[in-house]
């Protein structure tokens, strides 16, 4: 069997995605995976042994494109593909299986693609979270509108390149020889995402404090918010906190951070990614929900506040207050730090 799976255009969503693709694996072991992503999601395919072959996917997030869409379609008509999912909801992203003339097409029901798809699923109520939705496709249709439920749900678990990771320490002058505390102060959804900085170095002052070093993840847009976090700290303790944001390729990131001691994260796509290293992880929560999203590991802890406004799934806050986030104070993640810190392989949980 052959198989295409048309994937997310989000990291954290194509960590979890990994899911779908363990699935399909243990149902088909002889099967050969093909997973279409955007170029930036295509490193971590290669960190996904169950992935064979990851396509780039050449048009942009948005971009409907219907003449580039045949053509892809039929460029990869020639694989022979006898299966193909859609993970994405959206009604352009199940044209390609269609021109590429795959005769099982897989997704749900999203856009109303009656006809695009001919597997479609319409009971995602069924299934609270998007990884369920994700491993639900695998299986077959009348199984999953009739018990409602995923026999087994196995977790993203992401490879480490231990050559490329020592490459990266000695390309961007890191040690090991203290714990790493790693920071993750980014968000692409929006501003309702971020937790603010100033909590975040209160955070990282406490841990260097302690003897441990700090490692700020990021993108290029990060790369403001990890200098004010560092700024905020006293100029003795300076030396001890490392901007990474926007100095490494997601390759790089995930084998550096393949090293932390903790990660403490926004719901972003690297919290996800720190999940499926198995690292123990803060997640904080504002807009959104564990509900929906969580990170998918096993000392896990939840920190969120309990305002009557959230979860509001807002880019940016409606009231203009920011509370959610303003209100979560740095003594709880150092808290949740300290409880991860002395369990032994067990979800702390909401707090």
């Amino acid at each position: 069997m052959k198989i295409l799976v048309i994937g997310p255009s989000w990291v954290g969503d194509m960590v979890m995605s990994q899911s779908l693709y363990i699935t399909l694996k243990q149902q088909h072991p002889g099967a050969e995976l093909h997973v279409m992503a955007p170029a930036w999601c295509c490193a971590l395919l290669e960190r996904m042994p169950e992935v064979d072959k990851a396509i780039v996917m050449p048009l942009g997030h948005g971009d409907f494109k219907l003449t580039q869409r045949f053509r892809l379609g039929r460029q990869l008509a020639t694989e022979g593909y006898d299966w193909a999912i859609v993970q994405p909801n959206s009604m352009k992203s199940a044209l390609i299986p269609l021109f590429a003339g795959i005769k099982k097409r897989t997704g749900w029901k999203g856009e109303s693609r009656y006809g695009l798809l001919n597997d479609l699923r319409s009971n995602k109520t069924d299934f609270p979270l998007m990884v369920e939705r994700y491993v639900a496709l695998a299986h077959p249709r009348a199984d999953m509108q009739n018990n409602h439920c995923i026999p087994a749900l196995p977790w993203p678990t992401l490879k480490v390149d231990t050559a490329n990771q020592q490459n990266a320490l000695n390309e961007l002058s890191l040690n090991t020889e203290s714990p790493i505390v790693s920071l993750c102060p980014g968000a692409e959804f929006g501003p309702s995402k971020r937790w603010p900085e100033q909590h975040y170095a209160e955070v990282a002052r406490h841990q260097i404090e302690q003897g441990k070093q700090v490692w700020i993840f990021g993108s290029a847009k990060d790369i403001p918010v990890a200098e004010t976090i560092k700024h905020h700290l006293p100029h003795s303790l300076q030396g001890k906190c490392h901007i990474l944001a926007g100095k490494t390729s997601l390759h790089q990131a995930i084998d550096l951070m393949a090293l932390s001691s903790v990660v403490i994260s926004n719901d972003s796509g690297l919290m996800h990614i720190a999940a499926a290293l198995q690292r123990p992880l803060v997640g904080i929560y504002g807009s959104t929900s564990p509900k929906y999203t969580p990170p998918l590991a096993e000392r896990v802890a939840i920190v969120h506040t309990d305002i009557e406004c959230r979860p509001c799934f807002k880019r940016e806050c409606p009231l203009g207050h920011l509370k959610c986030l303003r209100e979560l104070p740095a003594g709880k993640v150092l808290a949740a730090i300290q409880q991860l810190a002395t369990s032994d392989h067990i979800a702390v949980g909401h707090r």
